[in-house]
C-alpha cells in the first residue's frame, strides 16, 4: 500500500487542470429544433432587416397621423374606411387624406399611412363605412419601423455564446434554418474493477452493481457533454493500459476505481507508465484519492470507486 502523502487543495486542483484544458475546435451544423443549449461556433451577422418592412404593433386602423390631430372624446374625428388588411397580406391601396384602413397586428403598414389607431380608441358606422376616432396619434404611433428590431449588419450573436431560446429564436427570425455550433466534448467513462458488474445482469455473493458509470454519465450530459462509456477494465495494469488506450480517441477520460492506495489500485501505476501524474491526493473528503495525468495530450481523471466520493468529486 503507498499512503498519499502531499494532498492538493481542491482549488489548486482545479487551476492545474484548468490550465492544460484546450477548447473544442470540432464544429457540426444542426437544424434550430437541436442547436438549443450548444456553444456557436461563429459570429452572426444580420442579413436582413427585422421586420423586414413597417408593420402595424396593434389591431386599428391604418391613418395620415394629421388627420387625428384633431380627435378628442366628445368631438371624434370621422374618417372613411377603405379597405383592410389582414396579416400577411398587402395593401393596392394608398391611404389619402381623410382616409383610413383596417389593419390587423403584424400587417405591413399601407402606403400613405404613418401611424395606426388602436381599435378601442374608435368606433364604426357600418353603414356610412366611416370611423369615429377619439383619440389622436403622432406618426409612427402602434408601428414596428422597418429593422426595429434588428438592423442588416448588426452583430447578434457572438462566436462561443450558448444557444438560449431567445438566442434561437434571433436565428430564426432571420430565415436561418441551421447553425454552426462546437461539437460536444467526448467524455470516456471508464469503470474498473473485479467486483463490479453491470445493472441487470445476476448480482454473485462479493459483487455489486456498476453505480459510477451511471452517475458520471449523466453528470457528464448535464454539462453539455457527450458521455462514451466503455466497457469495464480488471484490476489489472495491462487491462488498464489497454483500456486507456481505447479510451484515448475522446477529449477526456474519467476511470472510476483502482485510484487508491490498496493492492489491487493500480490506476496510478498505469497511468505512470504512460504519462505524466499531475497530482494523486486532494484535500477533501470524501473524494481524497483522484488524481489526474496527461497522457497523449488527453487529460485523464482517476476518481475514487465509492459511488459517494466519485461523484462528490466530479460536482467539484
Amino acid at each position: 500500500m503507498r499512503p498519499l502523502k502531499s494532498l492538493l487543495s481542491l482549488e489548486e486542483c482545479k487551476k492545474i487542470l484548468n490550465s492544460y484544458i484546450c477548447p473544442v475546435e470540432r464544429t457540426e451544423k444542426l437544424s434550430l429544433t437541436r442547436a438549443k443549449g450548444r456553444v456557436i461556433a461563429k459570429d452572426v451577422i444580420a442579413m436582413v432587416d427585422v421586420p423586414p418592412f413597417a408593420r402595424a404593433a396593434m389591431d386599428g386602423y391604418a391613418v395620415k397621423a394629421e388627420d387625428t390631430y384633431s380627435a378628442k372624446t366628445l368631438e371624434p374625428v370621422k374618417l372613411k374606411l377603405v379597405g383592410s388588411i389582414s396579416a400577411g397580406e398587402l395593401s393596392k391601396k394608398t391611404v389619402q387624406r381623410g382616409e383610413c384602413i383596417q389593419i390587423a397586428t403584424g400587417s405591413p403598414l399601407p402606403s400613405g399611412a404613418d401611424a395606426v389607431v388602436m381599435v378601442e380608441d374608435t368606433e364604426s358606422e357600418e353603414k356610412d363605412g366611416i370611423i369615429k376616432f377619439y383619440r389622436p396619434v403622432h406618426p409612427g404611433a402602434n408601428v414596428s419601423s422597418a429593422g426595429g428590431d434588428i438592423k442588416k449588419g448588426q452583430r447578434v450573436i457572438f462566436k462561443e455564446d450558448f444557444l438560449t431560446p431567445a438566442k434561437i429564436g434571433v436565428l430564426a427570425a432571420l430565415g436561418e434554418k441551421e447553425v454552426e455550433v462546437f461539437v460536444k466534448p467526448k467524455i470516456a467513462i471508464v469503470s474498473s474493477g473485479n467486483e463490479i458488474v453491470s445493472p441487470g445482469e445476476p448480482l454473485e455473493k462479493g459483487k455489486i452493481y456498476d453505480v459510477n458509470s451511471f452517475t458520471l454519465s449523466a453528470l457528464v450530459e448535464e454539462n453539455g457533454c457527450e458521455a462514451v462509456m466503455l466497457p469495464r477494465i480488471k484490476d489489472e495494469v495491462s487491462s488498464i493500459i489497454d483500456g486507456l488506450k481505447k479510451a484515448l480517441s475522446n477529449d477526456l477520460v474519467v476511470i472510476t476505481g483502482g485510484s487508491s492506495v490498496g493492492e489491487r489500485d493500480l490506476i496510478w501505476e498505469a497511468i505512470s507508465e504512460m504519462g505524466e501524474v499531475l497530482f494523486h491526493g486532494i484535500a477533501v473528503k470524501p473524494g481524497k484519492p483522484t488524481l489526474a495525468s496527461m497522457i497523449d495530450g488527453k487529460i485523464i481523471l482517476g476518481m475514487p470507486g465509492y459511488p459517494t466520493s466519485c461523484l462528490t468529486n466530479g460536482y467539484g
